[in-house]
């Protein structure tokens, strides 16, 4: 498979039903343990995604998990729009962030997710100001909050996704012909 080929390869494929499965079900388990809302799992494996798959598929799995979830689960909630946002939210961070693998692609992962992660923060907050707004809720305290309670989640993923994509590059074997498209 050539570079500006646009066919999903099934290595790539498979990355993406894999942690769109995992940002499915680690939410659950991590409500069990009442951590959810502060750790934000279902961010976790839609941000090592981008490092092995292309922005359009990250950017599509990560936009359809949380909306997924939110149709199957009721988690995250659709009023207030939360699952609309983490949608838009996550859709804008995953290309970002596997444009920046793709530009610098044996750079460590840690200074390519810390700003996809700021900003991607940023967004949220101004969406939920935005939408605190409309349904007359009270936009700046909602917007304060989204910011502060974000902070668990970001460490964790500050620490673990470049962990994981670290062991995953140092293990990596060559992808075959079947993953490569030439069979």
């Amino acid at each position: 498979m050539t570079p500006t080929d646009d066919r999903l390869a099934p290595r790539e494929l498979t990355y993406c039903g894999l942690f769109g499965a995992a940002a499915l079900l680690l939410p659950t388990l991590f409500h069990l343990l009442q951590l959810g809302r502060a750790v934000m799992p279902m961010y976790l494996p839609l941000m090592i995604l981008p490092f092995f798959a292309r922005p359009l598929p990250a950017a599509t799995t990560a936009g359809l998990t949380p909306l997924l979830s939110a149709a199957v689960t009721g988690m995250p909630p659709w009023y207030p729009p939360v699952a609309v946002l983490m949608a838009l939210e996550l859709a804008t961070m995953a290309p970002l962030l596997a444009l920046l693998v793709r530009r610098w692609p044996s750079a460590h992962p840690a200074p390519l997710l810390l700003p996809v992660l700021v900003l991607g923060r940023l967004l949220h907050v101004a969406m939920v100001y935005g939408c605190a707004r409309l349904i007359a809720l009270p936009a700046g305290f909602l917007a304060g909050l989204s910011w502060l309670s974000a902070y668990p989640g970001i460490l964790l993923m500050a620490i673990v996704v470049p962990t994981v994509v670290r062991i995953a590059r140092a293990t990596a074997r060559p992808a075959g012909p079947l993953a490569r498209g030439e069979a």
